[in-house]
């Protein structure tokens, strides 16, 4: 199961687009309310204050529940996944379990800030590029390395959603669901 980890702040593209495509791609992918105001009730305003429930608060769920993580974007959403104890576990585990780790536009500041980047290629939304600690930084819209993909921002956030369903269910699967929606 992949988490999709929401915190007051969150780009709502960065987030439910990659969560409809997957979903759409038959991938089991839950949203978990990390940190907000109301996130103990499982509810997290974005960005631009579009507030979504959640499936999971984090009363209900541990790291080990999930074997995949995707952090989207978003001031100070980013920031606020950068600042929770939670966030550190779950990538701890899904590193450590060898598992798939994605973050969009400003979100892959946290993987900088954790090492997870080292010797990888990645890019991120333009202004970050310093918090990608040890990476190749790179300027495409959607960068894969090994277990980490990354993307710079909400214009990719389609690519970015479609690269990970390409890489959870293969590229058949991918290119089906990009045809029903129409992507061109």
């Amino acid at each position: 199961m992949i988490a999709l980890l929401l915190a007051d702040g969150f780009e709502e593209i960065e987030a439910l687009t990659p969560l409809d495509v997957l979903r759409r791609g038959g991938v089991d992918v839950k949203t978990v309310a990390v940190v907000g105001d109301d996130a103990k009730n499982g509810f997290i305003t974005g960005a631009h204050g579009i507030t979504v429930k959640c499936d999971f608060t984090l009363s209900c769920v541990s790291p080990e529940d999930f074997d995949s993580v995707i952090l989207p974007g978003g001031m100070p959403g980013s920031l606020n996944l950068d600042g929770s104890p939670f966030v550190d576990e779950i990538l701890r585990f899904v590193q450590n379990e060898g598992g798939r780790i994605a973050a969009i536009c400003a979100a892959p500041l946290v993987l900088g800030r954790r090492n997870l980047l080292e010797n990888k290629r990645a890019c991120c939304y333009p202004g970050f590029e310093n918090e990608l600690v040890g990476a190749d930084v790179l300027f495409d819209g959607v960068v894969t390395d090994g277990n980490i993909t990354t993307a710079r921002g909400m214009g990719v956030a389609l690519d970015f959603a479609l690269e990970l369903l390409s890489l959870y269910k293969g590229k058949t699967v991918a290119d089906k669901v990009a045809s029903s929606i129409i992507k061109e």
